[in-house]
């Protein structure tokens, strides 16, 4: 085989000897006639599709609103808008736990009692890890083989990058969408335990969480703050020699709630055991959500939730605009790198920076 021009193929290296490698495929498929373009929809044909609940035309709007290219932003909010008297009406339930606790399971099991129920499921996800890795570390298509397929469910990870922030947003945004489309149940999921379990928590009604037993001191697993913010807790995996640990790690949670101060919501919080694998115990725990919804709505406190989360999401998206106009400032790019130099000799302080760098974007703004 004929040699390459590598530098270990010189005669000052005995006994080494590189071939020529294979040539690479082409990126694309050489037998591709031509590139199939996704259909481009107006307005109009957007907001009818998702009224007439169409999942191909939902998809794309979802993405549409997911898209980070601002040529898009326009249009996905005319959709939004267009799309927003028909929303409001689903029981949005947020669902989180510890890494393993079996959310994925869960869901399923919950989502195919619901949709065989004729109930309509959508079941979004936010990912935490989207901020730093820019991909999504979830494969709920490919954990949840029953509800994926199944007609009345729409399972839409979140989006690949963004800040979480922007992400859940986003996610907010989709809700709405769902809704339109004739889903009267949404489930909005989150990985692990951290800061996503705050964005769930201003975009639902029903706050689950779901933990484990056995795994040690049950009550060191998990935040307070995620606690008081639990509107129910089901320990999942209350099956075969599981099932007295389970109970007694419900007592625990059971007793540990009535350490916290009263929800404003007046609601006392129930901790529920269940198997997601054997589907035992899931229409206790949905019942449990509908009690939670009666009692909301009884007293008030459901209207004064939905309206507080939304001056929650105008603030929000007032902060990632600003964000996202300061950090695509052109100036701003620039002096970010002299900025960044200066930080790395030790010449400027992070403090003196930010407000170098604030006062200029603000100079250029008036």
């Amino acid at each position: 085989m004929k040699k390459t021009h590598h530098i270990e193929n010189a005669d000052s290296f005995p006994g080494l000897n590189v071939n020529e490698g294979v040539s690479q495929p082409p990126i694309i498929n050489p037998y591709l006639k031509g590139r199939i373009k996704r259909a481009q929809y107006t307005t109009e044909e957007y907001v009818e599709g998702i009224l007439n609940g169409n999942m191909s035309i939902l998809s794309q709007a979802v993405t549409l609103v997911e898209s980070i290219n601002p040529a898009h932003h326009k249009q996905a909010q005319e959709v939004i808008e267009r799309c927003l008297p028909y929303a409001g009406k689903s029981v949005r339930v947020g669902i989180t736990g510890v890494p393993g606790a079996g959310k994925s399971t869960f869901i399923e099991a919950l989502g195919m009692y619901l949709v065989n129920a004729n109930h309509k499921l959508a079941v979004l996800a936010i990912d935490p890890s989207s901020e730093r890795s820019k991909g999504s570390i979830l494969g709920d298509k490919t954990r949840m083989e029953e509800l994926s397929v199944a007609k009345n469910a729409f399972i839409r990870p979140s989006p690949s990058t963004g800040s979480l922030g922007g992400v859940a947003r986003k996610t907010r945004e989709t809700i709405v969408l769902c809704e339109a489309a004739g889903f009267d149940t949404i489930f909005v999921e989150t990985v692990g335990v951290g800061q996503s379990e705050t964005a769930v928590h201003s975009m639902v009604d029903f706050f689950l969480l779901i933990q484990l037993a056995g795994t040690g001191d049950e009550l060191q697993g998990i935040k307070r703050g995620i606690m008081e913010m639990a509107d129910g807790i089901t320990i999942n995996k209350a099956d075969g020699n599981n099932v007295e640990k389970s109970q007694l790690a419900a007592r625990q949670f059971q007793n540990a709630l009535h350490l916290f101060p009263k929800p404003t919501s007046g609601w006392d919080p129930k901790v529920l055991t269940c198997s997601a694998f054997h589907k035992l115990g899931i229409e206790e725990i949905w019942n449990m959500v509908m009690d939670y919804m009666t009692f909301t709505k009884d007293s008030g406190y459901f209207d004064q939730k939905r309206h507080e989360q939304s001056k929650y999401w105008m603030y929000e998206t007032i902060n990632e605009a600003l964000r996202s106009n300061f950090f695509n400032n052109p100036t701003i790019e620039k002096l970010l790198e002299h900025y960044e130099v200066e930080l790395s000799q030790n010449k400027v302080s992070s403090f003196v920076a930010a407000h170098h760098l604030l006062d200029e974007y603000f100079n250029h703004q008036k």
